[in-house]
């Protein structure tokens, strides 16, 4: 909070305590809840973003490109979402990530090319993801070396889409990291990584740490 310089001096010595007081109070409280910093660019991922290829490689987070985030959900074709795996992304976006200040739209008409695309693709698929992951996101536009325009979330089907695992990689979509690409360095399990735990439990929400990093950077 800036306060005017004018109104500093009319401050007596107990007001003046009292404020500085709830300024540690509010420093403290976002101290204990941002245990690291696992929002793209750190110390420990500093590549630049960039378009991935049609899966992604899963090393690369970049950041939304503002706090409007659009998002659709693939409806029809080789990428659809089921009615239980929509449901599933509509809740966890509801439950997890409305306490951040990332706002949150549907877009029923996506935009695929231009200035304006839709921020975040879902796919349910295996097409192009390891053998070793449930899950990939990735860049299809990169706007700078930070921000990407739109990227992509596939997440294999039969059960795999769960509310844990959505977190996950939208989490990523958003610019938050694993614990290893964290600084400081987390255990990839560190339950103070929230959602983006690796391997993520199936109901495990966004959690403080994350949510300090998401409203930090928007």
């Amino acid at each position: 909070m800036t306060v005017p310089l004018r109104r500093l001096v009319r401050i007596r010595a107990g007001g003046l305590a009292a404020l500085a007081a709830a300024f540690l109070l509010v420093v403290t409280e976002v101290a204990w809840a941002a245990v690291t910093d696992n929002m793209y660019p750190t110390y420990n991922a500093s590549r630049p973003c960039r378009d991935d290829p049609d899966g992604g490689d899963g090393i690369l987070s970049c950041q939304t490109d503002n706090r409007e985030v659009y998002y659709y959900m693939d409806s029809g074709g080789t990428y659809e979402l089921e009615s239980p795996d929509r449901t599933i992304v509509s809740d966890m976006l509801r439950d997890d990530y409305a306490p951040t200040d990332l706002a949150r739209h549907y877009d029923s008409s996506p935009t695929f090319s231009g200035d304006a695309e839709t921020d975040i693709i879902y796919q349910e698929g295996s097409t192009n993801i390891g053998s070793s992951s449930d899950g990939v996101t990735w860049c299809n536009d990169a706007v700078d070396a930070r921000r990407c325009d739109q990227q992509y979330i596939r997440i294999r089907g039969n059960g795999y889409y769960t509310p844990g695992l959505s977190c996950h990689e939208t989490g990523h979509a958003v610019g938050l990291t694993h614990g290893q690409q964290a600084d400081p360095k987390l255990n990839q399990t560190d339950s103070r990584l929230g959602c983006l735990q690796t391997p993520v439990s199936y109901g495990t929400g966004l959690g403080a740490n994350n949510r300090e990093n998401i409203n930090g950077a928007y």
